[in-house]
């Protein structure tokens, strides 16, 4: 009898775990991390930079410490996801039926199309009148939270309050940088000594508005790579650096110094000339673009999460001939589940007993339901 092809499944020496990368400005950064743990001995890893998760796959002997602490010693932080425990079916499990494989010997996953329109209908004394409730299990309600919820919402949270924090760097930068950006740009407005009013609302926004960027640029330095907070921060040092070489050791701070506003590249002192409104304004565009992306990457990932919400919370599983509801997540190879009318499929399977229609169009893109019957594949929603 067909059944699910095992190769999508780790080694059985193999385990998994999902880790949330915290300190990630720039693709860059993943591929950084990804690398970093992809050269440990027996791990394989993929890092998400727009949900900052890395999922990684590891042999036995290796502890999601020693992840952790390569992460940590590339530069960034790492926090273990809580993940659903898995527990395998008990060894008093119904015995198999003629021509399937126990599951310990077919590490697959089944599935019962238990729909309205069933050939078989032996089933049927789980669902039809007068089932006792001990058989078939408690009734689906309210579940208690589990650790990956609260993971889920304690990273929600976080991200919150980093997007408020990088708004509020956002607005105190704009604030400042504006009149610095219209003295040195708009020559009517330059006054007497316009320039040190420049470099008192400059100073904030290149030390403190731009300090995300120097702190990643100099993490990353300690490291020897170089990301796009590498070239922010010295970009913006650098104008910041020589405009007060210009003002305390040149001729930029004398009293009566006017910067004209000219389209064409002249010749001129070097000494006189400073550009605060470029530090000024280089960290304040750099902010609203990181505080543009965070917004959307929440946004997706609440799309995301929500796509996710649509799918099967709860399965009916056979163990001991009796249904039991179990979380999806509970699922584990092996295990045997019924589908009813109107319920979601939980996971990818092959259909042991009975026959149906279902809705493919998630993969497909076709509203037709499709039908299917004993031996055919089934993806979960």
């Amino acid at each position: 009898m067909a059944s699910t092809a095992a190769a999508g499944f780790p080694a059985a020496d193999a385990s998994e775990a999902e880790l949330m990368i915290g300190g990630m400005t720039c693709a860059s950064c993943a591929a950084r991390v990804e690398k970093k743990l992809n050269r440990m001995d027996g791990v394989t890893a993929t890092v998400n930079y727009a949900t900052e998760k890395a999922r990684v796959t590891f042999a036995e002997g290796l502890k999601l410490g020693d992840l952790v602490a390569t992460v940590e010693k590339t530069g960034y932080t790492a926090r273990p996801v809580a993940r659903p425990e898995r527990k395998a079916p008990p060894g008093g499990g119904a015995a198999a039926p003629p021509g399937v494989a126990p599951p310990a010997a077919a590490p697959d996953t089944y599935t019962y199309a238990d729909e309205a329109r069933r050939t078989d209908t032996s089933m049927d004394t789980a669902t039809g009148p007068g089932v006792d409730p001990a058989v078939t299990g408690p009734t689906p309600g309210a579940a208690p939270e589990s650790g990956a919820d609260l993971a889920v919402r304690d990273a929600e949270a976080e991200q919150e309050a980093a997007i408020g924090a990088l708004r509020q760097r956002l607005v105190v930068s704009a604030v400042l940088a504006v009149p610095v950006v219209l003295l040195a740009m708009v020559p009517a407005l330059q006054f007497d000594y316009w320039q040190w009013l420049s470099l008192t609302l400059a100073a904030p926004v290149v030390v403190w508005g731009g300090l995300p960027f120097h702190r990643a640029a100099w993490t990353n330095l300690r490291h020897g790579a170089a990301t796009m907070d590498t070239l922010v921060s010295l970009g913006t040092l650098a104008a910041f650096g020589w405009s007060l070489w210009a003002l305390f050791l040149g001729d930029a701070g004398m009293p009566g110094m006017r910067h004209g506003f000219d389209l064409t590249v002249s010749r001129s002192d070097a000494g006189s000339t400073i550009y605060l409104e470029v530090a000024a304004g280089v960290v304040t565009f750099i902010l609203l673009g990181r505080c543009l992306e965070a917004r959307a990457k929440r946004r997706s990932g609440a799309a995301l999460r929500a796509l996710m919400d649509l799918g099967a919370k709860d399965v009916a599983v056979l163990r001991g001939g009796r249904e039991i509801r179990v979380p999806a997540g509970a699922l584990v190879v092996g295990d045997r589940f019924v589908v009813r009318p109107g319920e979601k499929i939980a996971t990818d399977g092959t259909v042991v007993e009975g026959s149906s229609a279902v809705d493919a169009s998630m993969l497909t893109g076709e509203s037709v339901p499709v039908e299917v019957t004993v031996g055919d594949t089934v993806t979960g929603a």
